[in-house]
């Protein structure tokens, strides 16, 4: 039948919005800074054809282009190798950790899980290297990027993000979010939200890409159709489109020339790609059927492999002339690579065509394609292929998975063992595999998979063990999903189900379950963590020699079920050996339980035992471990871990750097910023309103998913910031609340808060058994840090012959320790001491050096108070001056800190996690403010 022609070169209408927005960004660039756009619209809205605009108005750019196909999103940083391997000439410029993770990510090289999965494999290529992490890989990109720009700018255009494998967009997102002084422009487009998961790119700066207005419709249409149109049917068309340009191009290829012109209906409404898909299955119809064939097996080759698909025709006896008719037909363009004109196009043919005709594409393509050069793809040939249960496409999944694993792809191995799990025939070790690739898919954090693969698996032959490991899993997603609830509970009964048929695998749960209970807190509705302390201590003894989940649960233990004075040995034990892993380097059988050290020991702990020597040392060791490990999931937890340490260290500043580092790196694979220390330092830094706004807002959030340790972390930052307002009342009231539960590495904390408010509120009666309490405490540990914390307190409760050697004790046991705000305010309180006994001139000196400490770190509450009781000395004090480096970004005073301490950039760069050239552009910024010409003069500078 005839067919109406489409004008291939159409122009642009309506887009004045959206062209505008891409020009800015290539200006950007072109003036040497980076620019990010995503464009985000229904399908066939025009977002392909703002891309191919943005490209030819990127002149004297560098273009590198990636298109997302969803047959390829299980395949490791398919996408990204797609984009980066016009750059691959530059990789060897990149060093050596971003090098190797970028080239086993690709391929390149082997990673250790691929290595493993492959022994005795003969004539293997490339050096072995460490399975990457989104976050190597991401650095190494920046590289990539930052080292092609030369004496161009680069443009980077990626289109359906949506169906970019989970590794490719992450990193993207990581990269987009980080470059910043390099002139790239880096442009995204993707479908309306719930068409794959986008959420990586929330965030970045977007477009919403609408449809036309009915006037530029109506002349797109008229552009686009070459035959008499009925303006009955041109007015449904356009009514039916809504706007989308696609539509608008397609639709009249569903009708034939005489139903244009007669002014018959059309079909009733349906969904834009449905209907884009039925026409362009119409237009397919016409072709020959060889055509046909060879545009399904195109389309089912995601990568454009133009040797590969001719390879995979002729398996099929399709001749060389069965390409004509399907680029005549502006389906498709066979040059260097196979381009279809829009993924719509692609989507239509693979969708409209016969399960069966599918299956013989895919096995076409799986025989021909190297077993050896891409075994994955292969194997995923051969999994579309099956028509039915197979056992050795299942085998070839699994080493498919084992290599996915060893490139850092967690999803792609995930989706290769679910697949392996549905194609494996015998019941009982389709069993094995289903808990498998749900126990990947928990891990990859596909909690709707998992269910699904969970519940395969309990549809077969079940052992006790299979049955137990069930129920670890379905626990193990509640407490990912709810954080608090049920999960102790779940975790408890599913260690207890566990305890007589694997003893390790019991003691795991058992930690997973303290630190569910220890997470809930005071809003856990099941066991605490005591109930599943004595649980523990009921359950299966540890190995010889213990691992280090066995030294944790254990110390743990000891410290809940005997208390204190029993437990400090236990805990100092169990510190000193997360010590030695991270100096040692952890095993990866250890490194999750690094993460969980991170979240229920070192964290807590070693503030339980006010040891301020560990908690330095465990705070830089675990972003140190974080960081080469490049586990961008543990990373944010342990800058959090490390900015507290710094606020009580006074570092206000590297604080603040550390908390938005953690908070891009968490917005950039799509996690939950951790807020806890941001309570700590707003209370601290004692600006009343900004602090309650974040407190209020972090505490609905955190009660919401049932995080009641966070809820008491809320309750002390509240009384710390009204006992150094000098709201003693307000102050009692909010530690009153924070020790009515004890959270771990907090309780101690609210207890000296306590003690303060009530002393100078008049409550001494509530202070008392507060005291008593602490001191059981800091006795037990006898740390520099918690003598002093206890002298401190008990002066505040004593007659005046104690209270000044108390006071003293205590100025002189904190300054042997690095918790630098601590000493400033025993300074601050033993100058109010001194001035309530009329000695003046020994009260300012005590007050002057409390006054100028908290001023110059950023603690206007604390300052402020300590300024009042000047005045009241009589001493006329100096109004207090922004600092030289008040005016820096939060990054570009941790900066000029690096900088200052003499790190080169690169170093810089390679610690922050941007490039260098990012580095010499903050640091531009730093010399103009700051009115300094060299490096030499910031190591001159105050803290911020």
């Amino acid at each position: 039948m005839g067919v109406p022609a489409i004008d291939a070169q159409v122009p642009l209408r309506g887009r004045g919005r959206e062209l505008a927005a891409l020009e800015q960004v290539l200006a950007t660039a072109r003036a040497g800074s980076s620019a990010v756009l995503v464009l985000r619209g229904e399908a066939g809205i025009g977002k392909t054809a703002l891309l191919d605009h943005a490209a030819d108005r990127a002149v004297g750019f560098r273009t590198v282009s990636v298109a997302g196909v969803e047959a390829e999103m299980e395949l490791p940083f398919a996408g990204l190798q797609q984009l980066c391997a016009p750059l691959l000439d530059r990789l060897h410029q990149l060093p050596g950790p971003q090098r190797d993770a970028l080239s086993v990510a690709f391929g390149l090289q082997e990673g250790r899980a691929g290595r493993e999965g492959q022994e005795g494999q003969e004539g293997q290529e490339g050096r072995a290297g460490e399975a990457p992490t989104r976050f190597l890989v991401g650095l190494a990109v920046i590289g990539l990027l930052a080292g092609a720009v030369g004496d161009r700018p680069l443009a980077c255009l990626v289109d359906d993000a949506q169906w970019l494998d989970d590794g490719s967009l992450r990193v993207l997102a990581f990269v987009a979010r980080r470059l910043m002084a390099e002139p790239v422009a880096l442009v995204f487009a993707l479908r309306e939200p719930g068409e794959g998961d986008d959420r990586a790119l929330a965030g970045l700066p977007e477009l919403i890409v609408e449809g036309l207005g009915e006037p530029d419709a109506r002349a797109l249409l008229a552009s686009a159709v070459r035959a008499p149109l009925d303006p009955l049917v041109r007015d449904r068309i356009v009514a039916e489109a809504h706007g989308n340009p696609m539509a608008l191009l397609q639709a009249p290829h569903a009708l034939k020339p005489a139903e244009l012109a007669g002014g018959f209906a059309l079909p009733g409404r349906h969904p834009v790609a449905s209907g884009i898909e039925t026409a362009v299955h119409q237009r397919l119809q016409s072709l020959p059927r060889d055509s046909r064939r060879l545009l399904l097996t195109a389309a089912a080759e995601p990568t454009g492999d133009v040797d590969l698909l001719w390879r995979a025709a002729g398996l099929q006896a399709i001749p060389a002339g069965a390409a004509a008719p399907a680029e005549a037909a502006e389906l498709v363009e066979f040059g260097t690579r196979v381009r279809f004109h829009h993924p719509l196009v692609r989507s239509a043919v693979y969708r409209r065509t016969s399960a069966p005709d599918r299956r013989a594409a895919h096995r076409a393509l799986a025989e021909a394609t190297d077993p050896r050069r891409d075994p994955d793809r292969r194997a995923w040939h051969r999994a579309h292929a099956a028509a039915r249960p197979d056992e050795g496409v299942a085998v070839d999944l699994e080493r498919s998975a084992c290599r996915a694993q060893g490139r850092g792809g967690a999803a792609a191995a995930a989706s290769f063992l679910r697949r392996a799990a549905e194609l494996t025939p015998d019941p009982a070790h389709r069993v094995t595999r289903a808990l498998a690739a749900a126990q990947a898919e928990t891990d990859a954090g596909g909690t709707d998979q998992a269910l699904n693969l969970l519940a395969v698996a309990e549809a077969g032959p079940l052992d006790d063990l299979q049955h137990a490991r069930i129920e670890r899993l379905r626990a193990r997603l509640v407490f990912s999903r709810v954080r608090g609830s049920d999960a102790p509970r779940l975790l408890l009964d599913a260690a207890r189900r566990l305890a007589p048929l694997d003893a390790a695998l019991a003691r795991d749960t058992l930690l997973e379950a303290v630190g569910a209970a220890f997470f809930a807190g005071r809003l856990g509705e099941g066991p605490g963590p005591r109930e599943v302390a004595e649980a523990a201590l009921a359950g299966p003894a540890p190995p010889t020699p213990p691992r280090m989940v066995d030294i944790l649960l254990d110390s743990i233990t000891t410290l809940i079920i005997d208390g204190h004075a029993a437990g400090v040995d236990a805990l100092r034990h169990a510190l000193h050996t997360v010590r030695q892993e991270q100096e040692s380097g952890a095993t990866d059988a250890d490194r999750h339980w690094l993460w969980l050290a991170s979240r229920v020991t070192p964290e807590p702990l070693a503030p339980e035992l006010w040891d301020d020597d560990a908690w330095h040392e465990l705070a830089a060791g675990a972003v140190g471990i974080a960081r080469e490990a490049g586990a961008l999931a543990v990373l944010p937890m342990a800058l959090t871990y490390q900015a507290c340490f710094q606020v009580h260290a006074g570092e206000f500043g590297t604080a603040a750097a550390l908390i938005d580092e953690a908070t891009a790196i968490s917005e950039a694979v799509g996690g939950v910023p951790m807020m806890y220390t941001s309570l700590v330092l707003s209370a601290w830094r004692g600006r009343e309103s900004e602090a309650l706004d974040l407190i209020g807002t972090t505490s609905d959030e955190v009660r919401a998913r049932g995080e009641g340790r966070a809820l008491g972390l809320a309750e002390y930052a509240t009384a710390v910031l009204y006992n150094g307002l000098g709201r003693y009342d307000a102050a009692l009231a909010a530690a009153t609340s924070a020790c009515r539960y004890e959270d771990l590495g907090l309780f101690g904390w609210a207890l000296v808060e306590l003690i303060e408010a009530a002393a100078r509120s008049g409550h001494p009666e509530a202070a008392t058994p507060a005291l008593d309490e602490l001191t059981t405490r800091t006795r037990a540990c006898g740390t520099e840090w918690a003598l002093g914390t206890e002298a401190l307190s008990r002066a505040l409760l004593s007659d005046d012959r104690a209270a000044e050697a108390l006071y003293q004790e205590a100025v002189e046991h904190l300054g042997r320790c690095r918790i630098a705000v601590h000493l400033s305010r025993a300074r601050l309180l033993y100058g109010e001491w001194l001035r309530r006994r009329n000695r003046r001139q020994e009260s300012r000196t005590q007050l002057r050096l409390a006054y100028e400490a908290f001023s110059r770190i950023g603690a206007d509450g604390f300052a402020e108070r300590a300024r009042r009781e000047l005045s009241a000395t009589g001493e006329t004090v100096r109004k207090r001056t922004v600092g030289v480096t008040s005016e820096l970004t939060s990054q570009e005073a941790q900066i000029a800190g690096l900088a200052g301490a003499g790190h080169t950039n690169a170093e810089i760069a390679a610690q922050l996690f941007i490039s260098p050239r990012t580095v010499e552009w903050h640091l531009g910024n730093v010399f103009t403010k700051l009115g300094v010409g060299s490096r030499r003069q910031l190591r001159s500078l105050p803290s911020p």
